[in-house]
């Protein structure tokens, strides 16, 4: 038989306890090792290209890791200049394009490694007569404010 005294802790509980359940649940493992092959990764058209999304996880170390790969059609930006808390690097495969960096737009060719620091003012555009490809990883402390 329970007893009032019972029900009244058990009521008392409840909210915690249902609050350690979904914790556990909604937290992802970290990612671990992981092999992203190119034949493997759906591309998704959009009206500037397409994109290959491969991760939105945690790490062992990072709240969140998010990489994906951009198909940037000539003469388009990926979009407006902007800043965000979390850091990322594009590695451009092909197509020649230019990065808003430190205030000021610099040519960007296949090969280049471009580092947008956190809350840094930053853009991509594509301004060759080609469509751009670059690998796109972006890495935030906090997993909800990490903006691609």
């Amino acid at each position: 038989m329970i007893t009032r005294r019972n029900a009244i802790a058990a009521l008392v509980a409840l909210p915690a306890a249902l609050e350690a359940v979904g914790a556990a649940h909604a937290e992802e493992p970290a990612l671990g090792p992981t092999v992203f092959h190119w034949n493997e990764m759906k591309a998704v058209k959009n009206n500037k290209g397409e994109v290959r999304s491969l991760c939105r996880t945690p790490t062992a170390t990072i709240d969140q890791l998010e990489m994906h790969i951009t198909t940037l059609n000539p003469g388009l930006s990926s979009h407006d200049p902007h800043r965000h808390v979390n850091e990322e690097l594009i590695i451009l495969r092909d197509g020649l394009c230019e990065t808003l960096s430190n205030d000021a737009w610099v040519k960007v060719e296949p090969g280049s490694v471009v580092f947008n620091a956190s809350n840094s003012l930053h853009s991509f555009r594509s301004i060759g007569t080609t469509p751009a490809t670059y690998h796109v990883i972006n890495w935030s402390p906090d997993k909800t404010k990490i903006k691609a």
